[in-house]
């Protein structure tokens, strides 16, 4: 199971509930059957302008990516889906990272939301399931967009392990708050109690993946014919932005665009999520 109790899992459904109150939207949440799980979608925005999908990443869940990006409503109707096996409220499947189930899995929502020509926006982990989407089928998508995506590079592992992971390790032995600001400020260029307060629940009451992340194959990303574009981070220790554009622009037939946040960590500043929103709006002509 991905929630280690009912405890844990109801507080941070609560969190989630009062991140949800808090963005001060109209919204409508459905549950969507799949055979992969049920799944949560919160929508947003006109249903008479174009859709829009909104991935998140790891360790978060819809309300926190509506946040980050909230004017992409004034131009697109936005779904932002619950991710399986996240601290939210879709099912706690995990899927295998490197086959086509979470490609599956979000064409299958898409499908049953009956959604056509959709923009696909994806943070982190929600990088890899737009691309393994594409993989999987490329016929309802017209643009993907990728924030510091999960599955074009990797970071140094030691790297990793020295300025964050030995920190995490301690934080969820020790639940210590020092520890968990550490990995906070190695992963966000800036944040908020409200991040720290669910980063601390996720990492405390839920069962996360620390396997080695895939990396897509060349001849793969050779295949896509949707146009990509790429927000890579420069100080991402994870998925470093340069190394990242440098092999995007080499495996990607299809990359329209790639810009590079500077001085961004894994998660951007406010600052730049507006930046991205903006593009993002300009191609919803």
């Amino acid at each position: 199971m991905f929630f280690k109790s009912k405890e844990g899992k109801e507080k941070i459904i609560t969190l989630y509930n009062q991140k949800l109150k808090e963005l001060n939207i109209e919204y409508s949440e459905k549950l969507v059957e799949t055979k992969f799980g049920v799944t949560n979608v919160i929508t947003t925005g006109d249903t008479k302008y174009p859709p829009l999908v909104l991935i998140h990443g790891t360790g978060g869940c819809a309300p926190q990516i509506l946040e980050s990006l909230p004017s992409l409503a004034s131009k697109y109707c936005v779904y932002a889906v619950d991710v399986l096996a996240q601290p939210n409220k879709s099912a706690e499947n995990r899927l295998d990272m490197k086959s086509l189930d979470y490609g599956e899995w979000l064409l299958k929502v898409i499908i049953k939301l009956r959604l056509k020509d959709v923009t696909l926006v994806g943070f982190s982990f929600g990088g890899l399931i737009s691309l393994k989407a594409l993989e999987f089928s490329e016929i309802p998508i017209r643009h993907v967009f990728l924030i510091a995506p999960v599955y074009i590079v990797n970071g140094n592992p030691l790297v990793g392990v020295f300025k964050m992971f030995l920190s995490l390790k301690k934080f969820i032995k020790t639940n210590n708050q020092k520890h968990i600001k550490k990995v906070m400020e190695v992963l966000f260029s800036e944040y908020d109690d409200f991040a720290l307060n669910y980063m601390s629940n996720t990492f405390q009451h839920c069962n996360m993946d620390f396997s080695p992340l895939p990396v897509i194959n060349k001849d793969l990303a050779k295949n896509i014919k949707t146009p990509i574009t790429i927000f890579a981070a420069e100080k991402d220790i994870m998925f470093p932005g340069k190394k990242m554009i440098k092999r995007a622009k080499q495996i990607f037939s299809s990359l329209e665009e790639v810009v590079l946040l500077e001085d961004s960590k894994h998660v951007p500043s406010t600052t730049d999520f507006r930046k991205i929103e903006v593009l993002i709006l300009d191609k919803s002509e």
